[in-house]
């Protein structure tokens, strides 16, 4: 962590009452916009959803943007951002940038309709949920197996729904690890347009009102 915080720029800020450092979350924060740009654990999960409620408070109106570049990461963390996401009253755009996976990519297609993008070299992927294994008695292992396929249920209806893709169909492509580039993304419904240089004015904060 100590290393994390060495490698996180301080921008100096000046205004009429002075110099003020942020990092360079804090300052894009000011701005409405949330980097998540790690593998996704419940430590992750709260500071992304403070993030959200905090901006959500502030003005439950105006958009804000969500750039995502996160291998995915724990399943209950995921939805727990997911569910706070589609709660809020603002409008939330969604940009996949280098690698958006596994749950990374449902919380891209959670976005507000019209506001889901991608830059154009974004890779996107999905899959089935897998278990990191667990041990224990054959009763513990059955109801381990019992929640994973529950999760995956879940997840295939979050898909369709956020996709408009039927259900069968995201369960064939999930059984096994399924990449899609940006373009490709957009024919599957998981984003709305692939964001181009020509395209700075969709990505500032309002545009999707």
């Amino acid at each position: 962590m100590d290393l994390y915080n060495g490698l996180v720029p301080m921008v100096i800020e000046t205004s009429g009452r002075g110099e003020r450092a942020y990092d360079i979350y804090s300052l894009l924060l000011k701005e409405r916009i949330i980097f998540l740009g790690t593998p996704i654990n419940d430590q992750i999960a709260n500071l992304i959803i403070a993030q959200l409620l905090f901006l959500n408070r502030e003005d439950p109106e105006k958009e804000i943007q969500m750039y995502i570049n996160s291998p995915g990461g724990m399943i209950y963390a995921g939805l727990a951002i997911y569910d706070t996401l589609r709660l809020i009253s603002a409008p939330v755009m969604t940009v996949a940038v280098g690698l958006t996976a596994s749950f990374g990519t449902v919380l891209l297609a959670a976005g507000t309709k019209g506001r889901r993008f991608a830059l154009p070299n974004a890779t996107i992927h999905m899959h089935q949920p897998w278990s990191s294994g667990g041990g224990g008695q054959a009763s513990d292992i059955e109801i381990q197996a019992r929640e994973i396929l529950r999760q995956r249920d879940l997840l295939n209806l979050i898909l369709a729904e956020r996709t408009g893709q039927p259900l069968s169909r995201i369960e064939d492509d999930t059984d096994r690890d399924f990449y899609m580039t940006a373009a490709k993304g957009v024919e599957y419904g998981l984003i709305d347009a692939v964001l181009q240089p020509a395209d700075k004015e969709k990505s500032k904060p309002g545009n999707g009102k």
